[in-house]
């Protein structure tokens, strides 16, 4: 039972951090993480990403602007650039050494030591993958809050709200890490060798020889 269940659980893991690192890339290119919709004109929506503003009118379409420089843009804006990329680059390492480690790759079958350690490390990039996504994501929507109810800016001034992007950054950061996760729960799931089966059966076929002698006239 366990030789059937832990691979499928390990193929469960990879599949949920590859979908957390197609989502990490997709939190990071797109351009609503900030959303501002204009009181005065309903039918605009200016849109803030990691690298462009863009504006989205009903007749017009999307119009977009690319910053001109990185310096100039705020703080969680500079920082969550940075950390994105590197929550990429980390999930995409993880799929790589993990993906030699899973049981079902007939390559290296003879080395299991070697494929644990392969997955325990393709975990562990998972789940540094997905706290990487999920850290920029909650800075930027905290900063987002405080804007919104800073007593010190006019009401009549427009406030940023919470854009989609950052449900799909909360939401990339899971599955990197509940990825990460279950391809850890393997390693640490009990596991049956094959000298402890062929022991058992050997054992069993004893006794039933045993048996036979026994019964015999």
């Amino acid at each position: 039972m366990a030789l059937v269940y832990q691979p499928m659980m390990q193929l469960s893991g990879l599949i949920f951090s590859l979908l957390g690192w197609v989502l990490s890339c997709l939190t990071t290119y797109l351009p609503q993480w900030k959303n501002l919709n204009l009181e005065l004109n309903e039918l605009e929506i200016w849109t803030m990403g990691l690298w462009q503003a863009c504006v989205v009118q009903e007749e017009g379409g999307m119009q977009c602007k690319d910053f001109d420089s990185f310096l100039a843009l705020p703080p969680e804006l500079r920082i969550s650039r940075i950390l994105m990329f590197f929550s990429n680059g980390l999930g995409l390492l993880g799929l790589l050494v993990s993906g030699f480690g899973l049981d079902c790759l007939k390559i290296g079958e003879r080395q299991r030591e070697q494929k644990k350690r392969l997955l325990l490390f393709g975990g562990m990039l998972f789940w540094i993958s997905g706290i990487t996504a999920i850290v920029p994501v909650s800075w930027v929507a905290h900063s987002t809050v405080q804007e919104f109810w800073d007593e010190n800016i006019p009401d009549i001034v427009p406030r940023w709200d919470f854009g989609e992007a950052l449900f799909v950054g909360w939401l990339a950061g899971f599955c990197l890490v509940l990825g990460g996760s279950l391809l850890n729960c393997t390693i640490c799931s009990a596991e049956v060798h094959p000298s402890s089966v062929h022991y058992a059966v050997a054992e069993q076929q004893d006794q039933c020889q045993h048996l036979e002698t026994e019964t015999r006239p």
